[in-house]
């Protein structure tokens, strides 16, 4: 039977866990549904497809992988698509033929785009003209909380990787900071000069300021004193 879950379900943050969310909640909320697919792209090549049974799953791969059906439709135009019976319906003629082979004969999609996310919902009926009543209501708010669940997720994600990188570049800064005092005591220059000695070891060396400033801290200078008396000193 199509309603039956998968056993393993992602953690309900990740965004796997929200699309599976959204397409759970989506048939018990439309109870013509035998099932549903939900789909996400960010603006890119990945792609995602959750489904409640295993058996709907490939209706949206081969969607994605040859670019036409109900799903790219739905995403080109920015609306519902809504195919009342397969048997008549004379539209994407490899989807088609899969779906019936599943026993589907009707289906709704529904586009979600916001922020450069853009996610699909598609619900599917063993019954033609059986899901009109599903385009509107609580679907369609279930679809765009997800949607605005992802994108807060990309962004609190980018924020949390703006920190790493500021506290990463505070710390190499405090260590270049302490390479530049033993420089200075060891060429018996001032601070500005003994950061520019660093930045002209680093270019000839080939290797980043911090790590250059990491192993100066760490041997505190031994063996690099005839190596930073030989870099011209700035004018």
């Amino acid at each position: 039977m199509l309603l039956e879950p998968e056993r393993r379900r992602p953690h309900s943050a990740s965004p796997v866990g929200r699309l599976s969310r959204l397409a759970e909640q989506s048939v018990r909320c439309a109870p013509a549904a035998c099932g549903a697919v939900a789909t996400i792209a960010d603006s890119g090549p990945d792609s995602r497809v959750t489904a409640t049974h295993p058996d709907l799953a490939p209706l949206a791969s081969v969607q994605l992988a040859c670019g036409d059906g109900p799903i790219p439709t739905a995403l080109d135009v920015g609306a519902p698509v809504d195919t009342e019976d397969l048997l008549t319906e004379r539209r994407w003629p490899g989807y088609r033929a899969l779906a019936l082979e599943s026993g589907v004969r009707s289906c709704v999609t529904l586009p979600f785009r916001r922020s450069g996310i853009d996610v699909t919902l598609s619900l599917y009926s063993f019954r033609p003209g059986s899901l009109d009543d599903a385009v509107g209501g609580p679907v369609s708010i279930l679809g765009e909380e997800t949607t605005a669940g992802l994108v807060r997720d990309r962004r609190y994600h980018a924020a949390l990787a703006e920190v790493e990188q500021l506290e990463t570049a505070l710390r190499s800064r405090a260590v270049i900071d302490q390479a530049s005092g033993i420089v200075m005591h060891v060429l018996g220059c001032d601070a500005e000069e003994a950061f520019a000695v660093l930045r002209t070891v680093s270019q000839h060396a080939n290797r980043k300021l911090s790590e250059l400033a990491e192993g100066v801290v760490r041997t505190k200078g031994r063996g690099l004193e005839d190596e930073l008396a030989a870099v011209p000193r700035p004018v």
